[in-house]
């Protein structure tokens, strides 16, 4: 699908690209077979496409997959790929808004491997990436188009500039690959950025504990929620409202933490433990002991 065409299929059905959405559409379908690959797609599985656009990539992704359901929140753009039926048949078009759908419960009632491929606007592509951390125990895995700032921050290693709570959440998660970088002239409209297509496998080895991201994820949050404050005194601004000075001051003792140490040189295990030492598990009632 060149530029032109896309062009003309959009002036076909009155549409235009919407910044709004983050509407840059794959132009090279040379580029969406290596995507199709770098994601590992294989003969019986089910893929979860976010932000098919004009489809380009789902017809790729639909010729290795068994079954594709793609998911699209733009009206225009679903009324257009129905019309032009280019879609091939295995392929399921909804119009929905994907921080809605629960992609958990298409992958447990799909009966066969299931990955997610996600072209994800900046705007909301944080949200989606927390919400596809939560997916991680039906998911074979997710490759996501990201720009690549933010690709950056989800792959960034301790003591660097990107590093934050976002990479410690992944680090936490999955393993991520290095990724395919695709300059500009590879969609249409040519955003400003480049952007980085990769793929991230949920990690067999976590160090989590069933239930504990969320409890993670509070500590981490708050721990670079003031990047320049040291790691004591950004503990007790994010959680001062919810824990006890003493308790945040003994956890960080407890665990050998120099407090005036900052969040960015942690190691992701070490947000672990401060979460485990500053929210311990609640103790059981007697009801859940068995006792009267």
């Amino acid at each position: 699908m060149s530029v032109a065409e896309v062009r003309a299929v959009l002036e076909r059905h009155g549409l235009a690209a919407r910044r709004d959405l983050g509407q840059n559409f794959l132009v090279d379908p040379s580029v969406a077979e290596r995507l199709v690959t770098h994601a590992g797609v294989e003969p019986g599985d089910l893929v979860i496409e976010i932000g098919p656009g004009l489809g380009l990539l789902t017809r790729a992704l639909a010729a290795r997959a068994a079954r594709v359901v793609a998911i699209e929140v733009d009206a225009g753009l679903v009324r257009a790929l129905r019309e032009e039926g280019v879609l091939p048949p295995n392929v399921e078009l909804q119009h929905a808004d994907a921080l809605t759908v629960d992609v958990a419960a298409i992958a447990r009632e799909a009966g066969r491997p299931a990955r997610v491929v996600a072209n994800l606007p900046y705007a909301i592509s944080s949200l989606l990436l927390r919400a596809l951390l939560d997916a991680r125990d039906v998911l074979v895995d997710w490759s996501v188009m990201l720009q690549r700032e933010v690709a950056l921050r989800v792959q960034a290693a301790p003591g660097t500039r990107d590093y934050g709570s976002l990479a410690v959440l992944h680090h936490l998660c999955v393993r991520a690959s290095r990724g395919i970088d695709l300059a500009p002239h590879c969609f249409f409209p040519a955003p400003r950025v480049s952007s980085r297509f990769f793929r991230l496998t949920p990690r067999s080895d976590s160090p989590l504990a069933p239930g504990e991201l969320e409890r993670v994820e509070r500590v981490a949050r708050a721990a670079f929620g003031q990047r320049r404050k040291t790691l004591a005194n950004a503990l007790r601004g994010g959680l001062g409202g919810t824990l006890p000075t003493a308790r945040i001051d003994a956890a960080i003792a407890g665990l050998g933490l120099d407090p005036r140490v900052r969040a960015e040189v942690l190691a992701p295990e070490s947000f672990v433990a401060l979460a485990r030492a500053l929210e311990p598990e609640p103790e059981p009632t007697d009801a859940r002991r068995g006792g009267a």
